[in-house]
């Protein structure tokens, strides 16, 4: 059944199994994509989506609450070496290529693998079909909410992979089509090359479910200008693919029609030489000049509301903004930010502004203990929900009980000299369950 949908001023003509993507996609804003209620998804679909013709709303519920099964022979992660050249593909097009404890391990291995093979000089990344990655599978965070650490070997193992990526020693190009959002953007942003085209979609929406900015964000974007980082942060706020290079979260804007042939120029490259790969790219390169109605065109306004020393006054500043006239699309960013979970709010504006002054091993540390801190319900039990439903319930000495370290054995093991990089692995832990 074919139907027109417009998502957040994107228009698709797409089937059934599509618009279950794009809406599974905007669901990442609320909760698990199949643990929600079923009221909770209808009100979620009819409040971010506009449907022009649809038989049934009951059809995409029922799909959506069915249990998706990833099937053990299943080929998560595509590698492929042609060359000198090491090709990685994301490839759960339907699941919009989330990031699952699978998808992890594949990751690791190949990179690690090819970091240490003489004949790999050229990594590509990309994903197949509308995403890039949606980020982390949240069914695998939602299914093991009941079990102790039930996720404590894919966290572990994601952000020891983060600071690899970061650190990464090889040439790297992630080509970046459709979404990117939080942990999947950990695999385009940290790049020497990051390409994305006018239908990529960049977020952080964690705070939106209750969660935090993770997988390296606190320190990528505490390092963006001025104070765009908290904006992305705190709202969820999305850009788009030339709002990305002006931003500075990718290098290169190529229009997706040329994509394709993009890769197939890399590839008969063969070679991993820097100036020669980006001399390839910059051929296929376009106007990158971000739209007039931009948010980033509005950064001076931007920079003063974000840049207070409390959540409460980034609030409150904003809401003396949005009563002046012309500063009507800062009502948006208030909802975006009062609809968010305040303790989430909270962490995260902590995090930002602690990273300012964070290496990326410590942002690593950090987040790695905010995230077993919080699904181990350390604040509240209810990770993904709203409890207490408002900052000013949000107890300092609670919000400071997940930022605590843990005793040295039990942190995220950052490796600390050159060559013994890829020490430090989940199963050398002392969480591994033979230690």
């Amino acid at each position: 059944m074919d139907m027109t949908i417009i998502s957040n001023g994107l228009e698709y003509s797409t089937n059934i199994d599509e618009v279950i993507g794009i809406i599974t996609m905007e669901a990442r804003q609320w909760s698990s994509t199949v643990g929600v209620t079923v009221p909770k998804i209808i009100k979620l679909s009819c409040s971010f989506l506009l449907v022009k013709s649809w038989e049934s709303w009951a059809k995409v519920i029922t799909i959506l609450m069915a249990k998706e099964v990833t099937t053990s022979d299943e080929q998560v992660v595509l590698g492929e070496e042609i060359g000198h050249v090491r090709s990685i593909t994301l490839n759960q097009p339907r699941r919009l290529n989330v990031i699952s404890s699978k998808v992890v391990a594949l990751l690791a291995e190949y990179l690690e693998k090819w970091e240490k093979d003489d004949d790999a000089e050229l990594i590509l990344i990309k994903g197949a079909g509308r995403a890039f990655s949606a980020g982390g599978d949240l069914k695998m965070f939602y299914d093991g909410r009941t079990s102790k650490d039930s996720c404590l070997e894919v966290v572990y193992r994601m952000y020891w992979l983060c600071y690899h990526i970061h650190t990464y020693q090889k040439t790297q190009v992630a080509l970046v089509h459709g979404i990117s959002m939080g942990g999947g953007a950990s695999l385009m942003v940290p790049m020497k090359f990051s390409v994305v085209t006018e239908k990529t979609v960049f977020a952080t929406p964690e705070a939106s479910i209750g969660f935090h900015t993770d997988c390296g964000f606190s320190y990528i974007l505490s390092r963006l200008p001025g104070h765009l980082g908290e904006y992305l942060g705190l709202t969820g706020a999305r850009l788009n693919g030339k709002e990305l290079v002006a931003a500075g979260l990718a290098t290169h804007f190529v229009p997706s029609e040329k994509l394709p042939e993009l890769e197939k120029r890399l590839i008969s490259l063969n070679s991993g030489e820097e100036n020669a790969v980006k001399s390839v790219i910059e051929e296929f390169s376009g106007n990158s000049q971000i739209d007039e109605g931009s948010v980033l065109n509005k950064r001076a306004t931007m920079d003063e509301c974000f840049s207070k020393e409390t959540l409460e006054d980034i609030i409150s500043s904003l809401e003396a903004e949005a009563t002046q006239e012309g500063n009507e699309w800062m009502t948006a960013i208030l909802q975006d930010i009062k609809g968010s979970s305040p303790t989430a709010l909270k962490i995260t504006f902590q995090s930002i502004r602690e990273a300012r002054k964070q290496t990326l091993s410590e942002c690593l540390k950090k987040e790695f203990r905010l995230t077993m801190n919080i699904l181990r319900t350390v604040i509240s039990g209810d990770v993904y929900e709203w409890e207490p439903s408002t900052l000013e319930k949000v107890e300092a000495e609670k919000l400071n009980l997940v930022f605590q370290p843990f005793e040295e054995d039990w942190e995220l093991k950052i490796p600390i000299r050159e060559d013994s990089r890829w020490e430090g692995k989940y199963e050398d832990s002392p969480y591994a369950p033979s230690k």
